[in-house]
């Protein structure tokens, strides 16, 4: 990138805030309202978390011991009875070696694929405080993944290692948010961005006065997928 030094392997790990040229700033974001997970993705989340597990040869026992997520829990997100939020998700998807996207994969299409914002997938955290709506395809395990990230007012969003390797470059639409990576704080305000290694320990929370709005991309190595 033109004005932007080669990341050298001691500075690799240590996130980059890149702070954008001033610019007017007359409009304001609109702030859509939040919507919940739609029903029909339970049972596909459901059923691609049975047939992972069970081509790994995994017991629901030894599942729940790897992922910390309950073997009841893990019973009813396979039956369809109950919709995992994003922390279960991950937690799922570390244990299983595979992306978050190969968790709520549909089956592959052909040709251009829109995605509108009226049917959009989105996951929201049990406060609904923090949605994250994917801007991909669900058709096949991926290692780049684009998400828009929205996050309420004092809400905090507490994310844990992604497997290692994994990384996220992030920019601020809308908002203030703070980030903190392994316990070291960045504030990000409108037009912000970071990129840093995202298999520690990680959080965001909106410390402006209207939603926050992010743009994520998640990158994976190879081997995860």
């Amino acid at each position: 990138m033109s004005g932007q030094g080669a990341i050298t392997p001691s500075d690799k790990r240590r996130p980059r805030v890149l702070r954008p040229l001033a610019a007017p700033r007359s409009a304001k974001a609109a702030v859509a309202p939040s919507r919940p997970t739609e029903q029909d993705e339970i049972p596909l989340v459901g059923a691609n978390l049975r047939r992972l597990r069970v081509r790994r040869g995994l017991s629901l026992e030894r599942l729940a011991q790897q992922s910390g997520v309950s073997r009841a829990m893990l019973s009813q997100i396979e039956l369809g009875q109950s919709a995992p939020t994003i922390n279960l998700l991950w937690k799922i998807a570390r244990a299983l070696g595979v992306t978050f996207s190969t968790l709520v994969s549909p089956p592959k299409g052909s040709g251009p694929i829109v995605l509108r914002e009226d049917s959009a997938k989105r996951l929201s955290s049990r406060d609904g405080s923090f949605v994250s709506r994917a801007l991909f395809p669900f058709d096949e395990p991926r290692t780049v993944e684009f998400y828009e990230l929205r996050l309420k007012t004092g809400g905090v969003e507490e994310a844990d290692p992604h497997p290692p390797g994994t990384t996220e470059n992030l920019v601020v639409a809308a908002g203030t948010v703070e980030i903190t990576i392994d316990g070291g704080a960045q504030v990000l305000a409108q037009g912000d961005a970071i990129l840093f290694t995202a298999d520690v320990a990680h959080s965001y929370r909106n410390r402006g006065t209207v939603e926050a709005i992010m743009f994520l991309v998640m990158s994976y190595p190879e081997s995860s997928g």
